[in-house]
């Protein structure tokens, strides 16, 4: 487990990779996205560091989700919030924790549904194998080697911390 302290740290350096990377372009065409739950979390801490003037807009992509005909409703469905338009915007989607793409692949799916970007910038906490499909990060805070039977999860909101569990 990672405690709050070193979550900090990795948000902090991927602030400065952000600044570095997309800001000297970014301008009011700039909206950071968080996905729910975690990704929202830390996209708060990043858009606080990064000073954007654009709201902070949220997606909950439960209705997205390739597997929402199996698993039925997620009983903790939140609305997504886009606070201005996506038309022509710099979008930075940030998320939790990478593991197969499938996520990102709905929150684009989402976020297309709102109009079309001029582009989307991915940005993980954490990136672990098992892609299942041909997404990758522009930003990341944590490469993690977990084997097939473990799984990560970021605890939050005040106290941020990277869990990692087995599963038998």
């Amino acid at each position: 487990m990672q405690q709050n302290h070193e979550v900090d740290a990795l948000i902090t350096k991927m602030a400065e990779q952000i600044k570095a990377t997309f800001m000297p372009k970014a301008s009011k065409d700039t909206l950071m996205i968080g996905i729910h739950t975690g990704g929202v979390w830390v996209a708060q801490r990043l858009h606080q560091l990064l000073g954007l003037s654009e709201p902070l807009g949220t997606l909950d992509i439960s209705f997205y989700r390739d597997d929402f005909s199996r698993i039925g409703m997620n009983p903790q469905v939140k609305p997504s919030k886009l606070p201005v338009s996506v038309d022509n915007k710099h979008i930075l989607l940030v998320d939790d924790i990478l593991h197969t793409g499938r996520t990102i692949r709905a929150a684009m799916n989402e976020i297309f549904d709102y109009g079309r970007p001029a582009s989307i910038r991915l940005i993980v906490l954490g990136e672990r194998s098992g892609r299942e499909l041909p997404i990758q990060p522009d930003v990341v805070g944590q490469h993690m080697a977990l084997g097939p039977h473990e799984h990560v999860k970021l605890s939050g909101p005040e106290q941020l911390s990277l869990i990692v569990t087995a599963t038998v």
